[in-house]
């Protein structure tokens, strides 16, 4: 698709100026002392899959409101000492799909722990994780499930979740829990900004293409979904603008980026349609951390860097795990 958002000059130099709640903090504050109220109670299962230079573990930890959140682990075959390990969210409907599907990171010599996301898995890769909290009534989709309150919001569950999943990992004896990295596209981009922002201590991040950045500009100017999911959705409640508007300002990547301190390398497609290349640029250009790099896909839309991106990656981390 041809680049279709601001000139390139005004990307790279976009600043948002998405609002914040005045206790924008004291939510996540009390959204995490809430989780973790209940105990974390990792469970990491071996599984016999017929690859040799992997070990791999079916995993289950507790989440948001204690629930059961699937991941698999996958390390280096025979690893002893404990290693650097990346965690992985995933994008828009999309679970932790298959074991195989996920070698390029212990085959560099790195733990791996890939989070399902509740209730999503069915519509790209597999998933395994339900989400059991209801909503009230919603677009088809997941972003607008629990809109009218951000204590009911589905990504708060998600975020929770996320941040769960790196204590998680730190607590395994062949990680090293001073050297965990988050990462994600899409999707699991806008999940590393938040769990960045939530968890400051973590050694880098990696948001590619990130969603859920710059909502007040993301639902009026996307032509694309999910973002046009929320669009849809105020189409027929009228009257819930500013209602949804003020849900969305707790779980904006802007603000996350605001709060983060690792290092961190983002990506974007410079003729993304999904995420704005702007969007992308707010919240990099929001990101409090001082070690922070752009790589730019000038041709690519919404898969960005894709696979070519990964070593570009991997080049990347090495300095910081």
């Amino acid at each position: 698709m041809p680049f279709s958002d601001l000139p390139l000059p005004q990307v790279r130099h976009y600043t948002s100026t998405v609002p914040e709640p005045d206790d924008f903090d004291d939510f996540w504050a009390a959204t995490l002392s809430e989780t973790r109220s209940h105990e974390l109670a990792p469970v990491f299962s071996p599984v016999v899959t017929g690859l040799t230079t992997v070990d791999v573990y079916d995993v289950v930890f507790q989440g948001w409101a204690g629930q059961p959140v699937r991941a698999w682990f996958l390390v280096p075959a025979g690893a002893e000492a404990p290693l650097p390990c990346v965690v992985q969210y995933q994008g828009y409907g999309g679970g932790r799909g298959l074991p195989h599907q996920w070698l390029y990171w212990p085959s560099a010599g790195y733990a791996l722990l890939v989070m399902d996301t509740r209730g999503q898995g069915s519509g790209w890769s597999l998933g395994d994780t339900p989400d059991p909290e209801g909503s009230g009534p919603a677009h088809p989709g997941y972003m607008t499930r629990g809109i009218g309150d951000p204590a009911t919001y589905y990504y708060r569950r998600v975020f929770s979740d996320a941040v769960r999943a790196v204590e998680t990992v730190r607590q395994h004896p062949l990680v090293d829990p001073a050297k965990v990295a988050v990462k994600g596209a899409s999707q699991g981009g806008g999940i590393t900004l938040a769990v960045a922002g939530l968890l400051p201590d973590v050694v880098a991040a990696m948001p590619d293409v990130p969603f859920l950045c710059d909502f007040p500009r993301s639902i009026r100017v996307t032509p694309k979904d999910p973002y046009t999911e929320i669009a849809r959705y105020l189409k027929v409640h009228r009257a819930e603008v500013a209602t949804v508007e003020r849900t969305l300002s707790y779980f904006d990547g802007v603000a996350f980026a605001r709060r983060a301190a690792a290092p961190a390398l983002f990506s974007v497609g410079l003729m993304d349609e999904i995420c704005l290349p702007s969007t992308v640029y707010g919240a990099y250009n929001a990101y409090a951390g001082a070690a922070k790099h752009m790589e730019e896909y000038e041709f690519n839309n919404h898969e960005g860097g894709d696979e070519a991106h990964l070593p570009v990656q991997l080049a990347w981390l090495k300095s910081w795990a």
